[in-house]
């Protein structure tokens, strides 16, 4: 796998080399699904074009969760739309440490449709910003449709019924309140799948939104032969996916539908505190 992250000055140096990368603002907010777009318009790095978590990197909420993953033709598509080939580096980021939903589109680019080079800034536009990077204003330009159509690798997902098929570990990547089921701000049933232990997502970042050392990270992250990774909607879990990958660990798997899409079978077990 090639290099995971890069500092917000190198890809400063990058965008003036011969082969700059496809910088992605993927910036969303929960629950407003305008958000991301209204913040890209407000300032984003020079270049770049928004991928928008709902949109783009999400098919409509419904019985597989709130954050479903798109058909492989629908993401295939909007891959094609924006003129993006495993030619290309690629570059993602957002304002919540890879959280909101940077994460997410190196899972589904990198792991998922098996792009050879995606990296994260690491630190977000704030690091972009510190380290004297200017912000544009303004729309989208046209672009040339490309024709890649990836190979992706439905092995790096499971469904719910995959859930307790196999000795996986399952990692929750939410808050530990709401993985005690003490606060439930989003869905309507509080709680965690039995079994899973948590590991917040924001866990992974230092007090400056970067990522933690591969080190800090494989002495933190739990422990397991095999991992299923999970959330709310399969978004912030994306985020323990890195993590691994950073520790050097093998990948856990996603389960996009997460605690969302768990709860709305109420014969599926639910365990608090």
């Amino acid at each position: 796998m090639t290099e995971l992250l890069i500092a917000a000055d190198e890809l400063a140096e990058s965008l003036k080399g011969n082969r700059p990368p496809r910088v992605l603002d993927c910036r969303a907010r929960l629950g407003d699904p305008d958000a991301g777009r209204r913040l890209w318009q407000a300032g984003h790095v020079p270049d770049s074009v928004h991928l928008d978590l709902d949109r783009d990197l999400a098919a409509a909420p419904g019985e597989g969760g709130r954050h479903p993953l798109p058909s492989t033709e629908a993401f295939a598509a909007t891959l094609c739309r924006l003129d993006i080939t495993p030619d290309e580096p690629i570059v993602v980021l957002d304002d919540m440490g890879g959280q909101l939903a940077a994460a997410r589109a190196w899972w589904m680019l990198a792991v998922w449709a098996g792009h050879p080079d995606v990296r994260m800034l690491d630190g977000g536009l704030s690091a972009w910003q510190e380290a004297g990077g200017e912000l544009m204003l303004g729309r989208e330009v046209a672009l040339e449709p490309s024709q890649w159509q990836p190979v992706f690798d439905d092995g790096a997902w499971v469904d719910a019924d995959q859930i307790f098929s196999g000795r996986e570990l399952r990692v929750d990547a939410r808050s530990e309140e709401r993985f005690r089921g003490e606060a439930e701000p989003i869905d309507p049933v509080a709680g965690h799948i039995p079994g899973a232990v948590c590991r917040p997502s924001a866990a992974n970042l230092t007090e400056a939104g970067r990522f933690k050392s591969a080190e800090a990270l494989d002495a933190e992250l739990p422990r397991s032969d095999a991992v299923i990774a999970y959330c709310g909607s399969g978004v912030t879990a994306c985020h323990n996916i890195l993590a691994y990958a950073i520790a050097g660990r093998a990948l856990p798997r996603l389960y996009p539908g997460s605690w969302s899409e768990w709860i709305r079978d109420p014969s599926r077990p639910v365990a608090r505190a």
